[in-house]
C-alpha cells in the first residue's frame, strides 16, 4: 500500500508543478500521519511554503514556424455533367416531351444555377436544379449543354453537348 500512496503523492507533485498559475500561487508542503510528503496549494498548520526558483514554462513540441497562416481561397473546380438523355439517344414521344436531368460536382451549393441551353439557346431561365423537362419538341436532331452559373451570374462550368433525336409520329390526311 505504500507504493500506491508514494504514486499518488508523485502525481501530484508533478500535477501541481503544471504552470497553470505558477507565478502567483504559493505551494505548501507537510508530511500527513503516516509520513507521506503532501504538497498543496493550501496551508495547514505545520506546512512550510515551498519557495519556487524559476516559474514553470512550458515550450510547445511542435514547432508552428512552418505553418502558414494567411487564409487561402480554395478554388472549387465544378463538374457538370448531363446524366438524360443519353448522347445520341433517341427519344420517341408523340407530345415532344424530353426529361433532362444533369449532374454538379462536388456539390450544388446554395446560391448556384443551372441553365440549360436548347441548341445553343437558352430554355427557359436558370434555376436552381438541375433536372428540366422539355415540352413540344420539334422532330430532328438537337443538342443539350448545361451551365453553371454562380451568384455574380458568371459561368463557372459547363457540359459537355450531347446530341439527341426527337421521334415524333406525323399525321398524313388522305385527300
Amino acid at each position: 500500500m505504500t507504493h500506491l500512496k508514494l504514486f499518488v503523492v508523485m502525481v501530484l507533485a508533478i500535477v501541481i508543478s503544471l504552470p497553470i498559475a505558477a507565478t502567483s500561487t504559493k505551494i505548501y508542503v507537510w508530511r500527513n500521519a503516516d509520513g507521506v510528503l503532501v504538497y498543496s496549494d493550501s496551508p495547514k498548520p505545520g506546512a512550510e511554503e515551498v519557495e519556487v526558483k524559476e516559474p514553470n514554462n512550458m515550450s510547445s513540441s511542435i514547432d508552428t514556424s512552418i505553418l502558414d497562416i494567411n487564409p487561402k481561397t480554395i478554388e472549387e473546380k465544378y463538374q457538370v455533367e448531363i446524366t438524360q438523355p443519353a448522347n445520341n439517344a433517341t427519344i420517341r414521344d408523340n407530345t415532344g416531351s424530353v426529361y433532362v436531368s444533369g449532374r454538379i460536382k462536388p456539390i450544388f451549393k446554395q446560391g448556384l444555377k443551372i441553365q440549360l441551353k436548347l441548341d445553343n439557346q437558352p430554355y427557359e431561365k436558370p434555376q436552381t436544379h438541375s433536372m428540366f423537362v422539355l415540352r413540344n419538341i420539334e422532330r430532328g436532331e438537337h443538342q443539350l449543354k448545361m451551365d453553371l452559373i454562380n451568384d455574380k451570374g458568371k459561368i463557372i462550368a459547363s457540359s459537355e453537348p450531347i446530341t439527341f433525336y426527337m421521334h415524333r409520329a406525323s399525321v398524313i390526311r388522305a385527300n
